[in-house]
C-alpha cells in the first residue's frame, strides 16, 4: 500500500455574501484553485491529473450538473480529465480529500485533485431542499420520524449543545473574538500568503483582483458581540448569534494529492502525508457532536493521544461546537484554530473542509510540528476527521 501525500494546498479568498464574488459563476470560482495548483507544481492538467473530486453542498442551479466535471474544463484541462462532485454536507471538501487519499492508498490512482466549492450568494444554502417544514414538500416525511423523534436545524442543534455543556454566551463570544483576532494576526504575519491565491474576476462590469477574505472583523470585541440579537431562539433563551456562528461566504479550495511514486516521478516535495481518516454518525437531533467521537476514534486507531497532535482545525460552524469539543477531548485552545476559523473567514460549505485541511501543513511547518488533525461537524448527525503528518 502506497502512502498518500498532500503536495500542495490552495484556496481562493472567501468573499462575503453579496460581496466580491457576487458576479462570479461558481464554475469559474471552482476552476481558480485548479489553475493555481497547475501553475505552482508544473504539471499538465490535461495529462497528469487522473480525476478531480469536488465537494459541493448545494449542487443545484449554477452548482448543478456536476461542477466537479465542469471545473477542470473551465480551468483549461480539456475534456479528458474526469470529475465528480460529492455531498457530505459541511464535511464535503474534507471528504473529497479523504476519498482521494483512499484511491491512492488502494493503488487505484497516483495523482488526483480534491477540494470543494460553494457560492452561497448565487446558490443560497438550502436551495436543494424542497422545504423546511414537515409536510407534503418537506425534506423528510413520515418514514423519517419512524426512526428519529424530531427534525431540528443546525442552529437549534448548536443551541442544545450549549445547554448540554452548560456554555454561556460570554464563553462562546470569547471564542469568536479569538477567532477574529487570530485571523487578523495571521494575515498580518503573512501566514495565509502561500495558501490563498488571488482571483481575477469582474464586479459590476469592472475587472478586479480579489486577494483577501471579505468576511473577517478582527477588531471585534466581546462587548460588541453582546449587543447582537440571537439568531435561532428568542432573547434570553439562547446564546448563539451571527457573531459566534460561521460566516456565509463564497469560495473554493483544492489540494494536489499524490502517491509517493508520483511525487518522485514529478520531483514534488510534498507538504504532508495523509495518515488516516475517519467518519462517524451521531444523534441527528443534537446533530453537531460528531467531531468529538471522530477525533477520539481517529486517535485510537493510530495509537496517538491529544498530546501528540501539534495543531487542530475544528470547524467553527458554531462556537458551541468548538467549546464542547475542547472540553470533551482535553485539547488546548492554544493549539486549535491558531490562524482563526470559520467564525472569522467564513464557511463556504463545500469548500471549507479542503481549506481547513489545507491550512494544517502550513501551520505544522510554522510551528515545526509533526501531526495535525482537521475535524468537522456535519448536518443530520455526522463527524469527519483527518490526521496528517508533516514530511
Amino acid at each position: 500500500m502506497d502512502d498518500a501525500y498532500i503536495v500542495d494546498a490552495v484556496r481562493t479568498p472567501f468573499g462575503k455574501r453579496g460581496g466580491s464574488f457576487r458576479d462570479t459563476h461558481p464554475q469559474d470560482l471552482a476552476a481558480e484553485p485548479l489553475r493555481a495548483l497547475e501553475r505552482r507544481n508544473d504539471f499538465d492538467g490535461a495529462t497528469d491529473i487522473e480525476d478531480v473530486i469536488l465537494g459541493c453542498v448545494t449542487p443545484v442551479d449554477e452548482q448543478g450538473s456536476n461542477v466537479g466535471r465542469i471545473a477542470p474544463m473551465v480551468a483549461g484541462w480539456g475534456d479528458s480529465v474526469p470529475g465528480v462532485q460529492l455531498n457530505r454536507m459541511c464535511g464535503s471538501g474534507q471528504q473529497a480529500v479523504n476519498f482521494a487519499a483512499g484511491q491512492i492508498r488502494g493503488g487505484m490512482a497516483d495523482v488526483l485533485v480534491a477540494g470543494g466549492v460553494e457560492h452561497m450568494t448565487r446558490v443560497p444554502m438550502g436551495s436543494d431542499a424542497p422545504g423546511s417544514s414537515y409536510g407534503e414538500r418537506s425534506v423528510v416525511t413520515d418514514t423519517y420520524f419512524e426512526h428519529v423523534e424530531e427534525l431540528t436545524t443546525q442552529g437549534e442543534g448548536a443551541e442544545r449543545m450549549a445547554e448540554q455543556w452548560d456554555l454561556s454566551r460570554r464563553e462562546l463570544d470569547e471564542i469568536a473574538v479569538d477567532s477574529q483576532r487570530r485571523w487578523g494576526e495571521a494575515v498580518e504575519d503573512g501566514a495565509y500568503n502561500e495558501q490563498i491565491v488571488p482571483v481575477e474576476t469582474r464586479l459590476d462590469g469592472e475587472a478586479v483582483v480579489v486577494e483577501e477574505d471579505g468576511h473577517p472583523r478582527p477588531e471585534t470585541t466581546v462587548d460588541a458581540l453582546g449587543e447582537l440579537p440571537l439568531a435561532f431562539r428568542s432573547e434570553g433563551e439562547g446564546v448563539l448569534h451571527a457573531g459566534n456562528s460561521s460566516g456565509i461566504v463564497d469560495g473554493a479550495a483544492a489540494l494536489l494529492v499524490a502517491s509517493g511514486a508520483a511525487c518522485e516521478e514529478h520531483g514534488w516535495d510534498p507538504l504532508a502525508r495523509i495518515v488516516d481518516t475517519h467518519v462517524v454518525g451521531v444523534d441527528p437531533v443534537t446533530m453537531l457532536t460528531g467531531p468529538i467521537p471522530a477525533t477520539r476514534e481517529l486517535l485510537a486507531a493510530t495509537d496517538l493521544t491529544v498530546a501528540d497532535i501539534d495543531r487542530f482545525e475544528v470547524n467553527e460552524a458554531f462556537a458551541s461546537v468548538v467549546a464542547a469539543w475542547l472540553e470533551e477531548t482535553g485539547a488546548e485552545w492554544d493549539r486549535t484554530n491558531v490562524w482563526g476559523g470559520a467564525i472569522a473567514h467564513g464557511h463556504p460549505l463545500g469548500a471549507t473542509g479542503a481549506a481547513l485541511l489545507g491550512k494544517l501543513p502550513y501551520q505544522l511547518r510554522a510551528c515545526d510540528g509533526r501531526y495535525g488533525i482537521s475535524t468537522m461537524c456535519i448536518g443530520f448527525g455526522q463527524g469527519i476527521a483527518t490526521l496528517i503528518e508533516r514530511v
